[in-house]
């Protein structure tokens, strides 16, 4: 790669191709229909719904079915499922296909939340390596060649336990249309740095199929940085859209290699949250529970504005949008945007713990 511009080119993940390299990443609770809608407002991608366990998709539970439903406006759709048991999973995709819920199907062996890796799902799983083979070939087998298949995955378990090279190898030979690494291993979670030097030596290892870099993209600049540095094909982006779903814009312009950036007054921000708050209202059909929901954002949509005690404690009591248009009436909305205050990391980053595994799982790889 040359330059920015060079990063400038679709993704192509089997027959489907994507407009743009960048992927919003998966995040329960985060990335529902309303926040997907409103991030694809600002810049070409690929939007993943939330992870979507595949045995409750296959059970045909009412929840998991309002979360599997794509807006008119979201093409192509993407799709993430979680699963271990090869059957259950393969009964997902094939529904998935039957049914034309969706354009894209990303497997998750990259979760590092205990409650999931205490199952031996998620980061868990590719430690048993021929099981995740199955698991991601039968996948592959079900969908038909109608949708592509995709795998996400960590580093490993912790630094004696490394997974990704093994796994990624396999996910390739079984058919998978493309790897997603994260670049922290699940030990980890989401502390210190992502190593990209990682994602780089797998994009190496791997020659048939795209390889895609996850883990510390907080700014465009940062894209076009992660993909210069390794070589990868695309950028999944997590924690650092929340609250600024406008990152989308600021990516698209930093891989085009145009100085544009979102750098919005705080009253600016104000018109997305109101954006965000509606159509949250709208998809859940309750002006209640939509605001309950935006609460879990408002923190990031506020971060490093003068915002004052009272009033941030007020963005955490919405009920209505009449109290959040009483919210907007107490912020000073000329109020610039704060530069370095408002970037970086989001969220809780925790520190290195070992994970949280069956009994006995390290004890063979079958």
């Amino acid at each position: 790669m040359t330059g920015p511009a060079a990063a400038v080119r679709p993704l192509r993940l089997g027959q489907l191709e994507a407009p743009s390299p960048v992927v919003l990443a998966p995040m329960a609770g985060v990335t529902n229909r309303p926040f997907r809608e409103l991030c694809r407002s600002f810049g070409p991608g690929l939007f993943v719904s939330e992870m979507i366990t595949a045995r409750a998709l296959v059970e045909g539970r009412a929840a998991t079915l309002r979360m599997v439903g794509f807006g008119p406006g979201e093409v192509p759709r993407s799709l993430q499922l979680h699963g271990t048991d090869p059957g259950t999973v393969a009964s997902a995709v094939g529904l998935v296909v039957a049914q034309d819920l969706a354009d894209h199907v990303d497997l998750n062996f990259g979760c590092p939340v205990p409650k999931v890796t205490r199952k031996g799902g998620g980061a868990a799983f590719p430690w048993k390596l021929g099981r995740f083979r199955e698991v991601v070939g039968r996948a592959v087998e079900a969908s038909g060649g109608a949708v592509p298949v995709t795998v996400k995955l960590r580093l490993g378990l912790d630094a004696a336990h490394l997974t990704c090279i093994d796994a990624a190898l396999a996910a390739e030979g079984v058919g998978a249309a493309a790897v997603t690494l994260h670049a922290r291993t699940a030990a980890q979670l989401y502390s210190g740095r992502a190593e990209w030097n990682a994602i780089g030596h797998l994009k190496s290892l791997v020659k048939t199929i795209p390889v895609l870099g996850n883990g510390d993209v907080f700014s465009g600049d940062d894209a076009v940085a992660l993909m210069t540095q390794t070589g990868c094909d695309g950028v999944v982006v997590g924690r650092g859209c929340q609250g600024r779903p406008w990152l989308f814009a600021d990516i698209a312009a930093a891989l085009a290699g145009r100085p544009q950036r979102v750098r919005p007054s705080l009253g600016w921000v104000c018109g997305v949250v109101r954006r965000h708050a509606q159509a949250l209202v709208e998809y859940l059909g309750d002006e209640g529970a939509g605001l309950r929901e935006l609460r879990g954002h408002m923190s990031f949509y506020l971060r490093g504005y003068p915002v004052g005690g009272a009033a941030r404690a007020a963005a955490h009591a919405i009920g209505s949008l009449s109290d959040l248009e009483r919210l907007f009436d107490l912020l000073d909305l000329d109020a610039p945007y704060p530069g370095d205050a408002a970037e970086g990391p989001r969220g809780r980053r925790g520190s290195e713990r070992p994970p949280v595994l069956p009994e006995g799982w390290l004890d063979s790889r079958d």
